[in-house]
């Protein structure tokens, strides 16, 4: 399946909570929420910007230094040869980092985890159920609920990598959501 190369969008809030040194980057590998994605962000004052993975190595070098960034869903399959990973020097930069689907398959393959293709795939609604808490979702979720998510996704995440724990689970997908605190790793 063919990536896209979204086109790079940033935005700069006058009111910013987090200054014009405290930026977020969106890493893009193709989904068609990233701009909903970063909506939300700058709706919370957050200066954002979104740069497809095979730009965003280039931008971290020219000087874009983000306090967290966030790996998007896509539409490629991580056990598919050549697929589209994250550039190491995002994991280099030591800030917290959110990845969502495809993010989350690539961060843990590249990680150490296991990625499968062909178990039941879900698209549409969803109920993760929180079994663990985290800071993640801290004031928003609680352990033992169950809460509606979107989720579009035929590959899952079969083990995580060291380090990582369980802190979510869909119907179909036992490590939905994982968490690396240490690393300040979030999925």
């Amino acid at each position: 399946m063919a990536s896209s190369t979204p086109t790079p969008v940033s935005y700069d809030s006058p009111n910013s909570a987090f200054g014009a040194h405290e930026r977020a980057l969106v890493i893009d590998f193709g989904s068609q929420v990233t701009q909903l994605i970063a909506r939300r962000l700058r709706e919370m004052g957050v200066y954002c910007e979104v740069h497809p993975y095979n730009r965003a190595e280039a931008v971290i070098k020219a000087g874009f230094n983000p306090k967290a960034i966030i790996f998007s869903g896509g539409p490629d399959s991580v056990t598919r040869e050549k697929s589209p990973r994250a550039p190491q020097i995002a994991f280099d930069l030591n800030v917290p980092i959110l990845a969502i689907c495809y993010g989350q398959q690539t961060m843990a393959v590249q990680q150490g985890g296991i990625v499968e293709g062909g178990h039941a795939a879900e698209f549409g609604r969803a109920e993760v159920e929180i079994k663990e808490p985290s800071p993640l979702f801290e004031g928003f979720w609680e352990v033992g609920q169950r809460y509606p998510v979107w989720m579009s996704h035929g590959d899952r995440v079969t083990q995580l990598p060291e380090g990582f724990k369980v802190v979510g689970t869909s119907e179909n997908a036992p490590f939905a959501i994982a968490v690396d605190e240490k690393r300040r790793y979030y999925t």
